[in-house]
C-alpha cells in the first residue's frame, strides 16, 4: 500500500524536478552510467524523467514512481525523446514483474526513500536477466567524517520535510544483498555513490 504521505511529498517537488532537468548538478555522473542502459530498460523512481537525455534511442524504457504529478511530467517529457516509454504510477513494493524481464535496470537517486531497500535490491535480482546489469547512481553516507555528521543530523528533517534519507551506505546495502558489484565510484564528497551489479 502506497503511503499518502510520502506521495503528496514528491507529487509537491514535480516541478523542481521537471525544471532540473538537464540542468541539475549530478548531470555530468548521469551522462557517464546511463547511455549503457540498453535494451529492456526498467527505471524504478523515474521522477520527473532526469534520465531522459543520456538513454541511447534504441533502448525499450518502462519507467514506474509512486507519485502521480512527477509520471504526468515525465509522460509529458518523454514525447521530446525518441526512445519508446511506457511510463505509470506504481509503488515499487506492489510491481510484479515476471523473472527475467529486463536487460537494464536503472536507479538513480530513489534509494533514500524506500522503506525496504533490501526487498528492493531482491526485486532487482529477480527481474534482471541473468547477463544484464543494474545501474545505480545513489547519495548517501559521506566519505568526509565532518559532513557524514552534518548528514546525520539533518536526516530526520529531510525524511519528514522531504520523504528522503541522506545517510544511508548505498554500498553496504548493495554489498548485503545477493547482487554483485562489478564497478563502484565515489564523488561529491563521498555523497555520490555510482555502481554497476550484476544479479
Amino acid at each position: 500500500m502506497k503511503n499518502q504521505t510520502m506521495v503528496k511529498k514528491f507529487d509537491r517537488q514535480s516541478k523542481t524536478y521537471d525544471k532540473r532537468r538537464g540542468n541539475d548538478p549530478t548531470d555530468k555522473y548521469r551522462a557517464r552510467i546511463i547511455p549503457e542502459a540498453e535494451g529492456k530498460v526498467l527505471e524504478v523512481g523515474i521522477g520527473a524523467g532526469g534520465n531522459f537525455p543520456y538513454y541511447e534511442a534504441d533502448i525499450e524504457l518502462t519507467g514506474v514512481d509512486f507519485s502521480p504529478k512527477m509520471i504526468n511530467t515525465a509522460q509529458e517529457a518523454a514525447s521530446a525523446y525518441p526512445f519508446e516509454a511506457t511510463l505509470y504510477e506504481a509503488d515499487i513494493a506492489e510491481l510484479d514483474f515476471d523473472e527475467n524481464s529486463f536487460d537494464t535496470i536503472v536507479s538513480t537517486l530513489s534509494f533514500c526513500a524506500y522503506e525496504h531497500p533490501d526487498d528492493v535490491l531482491a526485486n532487482f535480482a529477480k527481474w534482471c536477466r541473468p547477463e544484464g546489469t543494474i545501474l545505480m547512481m545513489e547519495h548517501g553516507e559521506s566519505t568526509n567524517r565532518l559532513l557524514a555528521g552534518a548528514l546525520n543530523i539533518v536526516d530526520p528533517v529531510s525524511m519528514k520535510v522531504l520523504g528522503c534519507h541522506q545517510n544511508r551506505n548505498i554500498s553496504e546495502i548493495v554489498r548485503h544483498s545477493d547482487l554483485k558489484v562489478v564497478k563502484e565510484e565515489r564523488h561529491l564528497a563521498g555523497c555520490l555513490y555510482m555502481l554497476w551489479v550484476k544479479p
